[in-house]
């Protein structure tokens, strides 16, 4: 069973800055065959630290979209389309907190996002909080039909507003139900996690990630919850 542990930069980082951030966390990182590191640049840093990333050959680590358009290629002025960041990406995030608070983004573009996304062969990573589960997204189901390419992200918007995660018990709470509506996808939990208090988080009974923000950033960091990471997969036996 894989655990992914997803870095989202925001916007944050030039090619330039990702590059070292990329050497320095290869000199800490150790890979784990069940362990999926996604790493989420500014799209403008893509092709570059794809290009990058593939020289350093770093086992178990892909990079992911900050988003993609919801249509295909054409004459949609800034848009960025699915195929256009395939080529550099594994993963797309979408719906995040902060593209509905502050691009109005809708459930239907969502939904569009999605399709767009799995069309061209990228995995979405679907941002939902407590007031926005996939319930008011059914379409996704049409679009994935249960199958494993996507991935849910419990994002509760509090949590990264006071920088203070939610509760284990109340993501435990979360993640069962969404894990109820929706079996056939992984979830994982993103809200203001740091280093030093990952661990209880990885012990929630069906959670499969973390989606980690500001720590994402100082690669010492990440590294250290990549590492809580992979010492919890080695003494949980997961397979």
């Amino acid at each position: 069973m894989t655990f992914w542990l997803i870095a989202n930069w925001k916007c944050h980082k030039s090619s330039d800055d990702g590059r070292r951030w990329f050497d320095h966390f290869a000199r800490l990182y150790r890979p784990h065959p069940q362990l999926q590191v996604v790493i989420a640049p500014p799209v403008v840093a893509l092709e570059n630290l794809a290009g990058h990333l593939h020289g350093l050959g770093l086992a178990g680590v892909a990079l992911a979209s900050q988003d993609i358009s919801p249509f295909p290629r054409g004459g949609y002025t800034g848009a960025i389309a699915a195929d256009m960041v395939s080529p550099f990406a594994d993963y797309v995030l979408v719906g995040h907190s902060e593209r509905r608070r502050y691009f109005h983004e809708s459930d239907r573009e969502v939904v569009n996002k999605v399709g767009e996304a799995v069309e061209f062969g990228l995995r979405p990573i679907v941002c939902v909080e407590p007031d926005n589960r996939l319930a008011r997204l059914a379409p996704l189901h049409d679009i994935a039909d249960g199958a494993a390419e996507l991935i849910i992200a419990y994002t509760p918007v509090s949590a990264m507003n006071f920088r203070i995660p939610e509760t284990p018990a109340r993501v435990a709470e979360a993640v069962a139900e969404l894990r109820r509506q929706n079996p056939a996808w992984p979830v994982v939990y993103g809200g203001s996690l740091r280093p030093d208090m990952v661990d209880p988080y990885l012990e929630i009974p069906g959670l499969q990630g973390l989606f980690i923000g500001a720590a994402s950033l100082d690669a010492d960091d990440f590294a250290a919850i990549s590492t809580s990471c992979q010492a919890f997969l080695a003494s949980s036996g997961r397979t």
